[in-house]
């Protein structure tokens, strides 16, 4: 099973979508992404783990291991759970107070990501963010 943030870190995804000319192709490797994201237990599809603001329904579930934080995601949006991948590679297995500093509007920008999304998956990357970074600022 693929651990994104210990496994494949954003630096990984970062350089593979480099080696794209397109973006119908970097979609593609985005979409695969999303299917190597291990399942989330239905157990953890929960209304409390339920993501507010994205356009299609996504699961976050946290936990705590060892002072690193670890989270797990689901959607049932292919793209989405694509996006999903992107984001825990940038925050799997960090300590909380790495979490928060981590600079995701810079690692968006390296990925040129938010301009080749559509306002709404946009707001819902963002959510998910938010949400995640407020899980870390909770562990504190």
């Amino acid at each position: 099973m693929t651990e994104f943030g210990v496994d494949v870190s954003a630096e990984d995804i970062i350089d593979t979508l480099g080696f794209f000319d397109d973006w119908e192709d970097r979609y593609k490797y985005i979409i695969d992404l999303g299917k190597e994201l291990p399942a989330l237990p239905e157990s953890a599809r929960t209304e409390q783990n339920l993501v507010r603001g994205c356009q299609s329904q996504v699961w976050l579930d946290s936990s705590l291991k060892q002072g690193k934080m670890y989270f797990g995601a689901d959607s049932d949006a292919f793209i989405v759970k694509g996006l999903l991948a992107i984001v825990l590679a940038a925050y799997n297995g960090k300590t909380p107070t790495e979490v928060n500093a981590f600079d995701i509007d810079a690692y968006f920008n390296d990925l040129s990501l938010l301009s080749h999304l559509s306002s709404t998956r946009g707001n819902g990357l963002k959510s998910m963010v938010e949400r995640i970074q407020a899980e870390a600022t909770e562990a504190l």
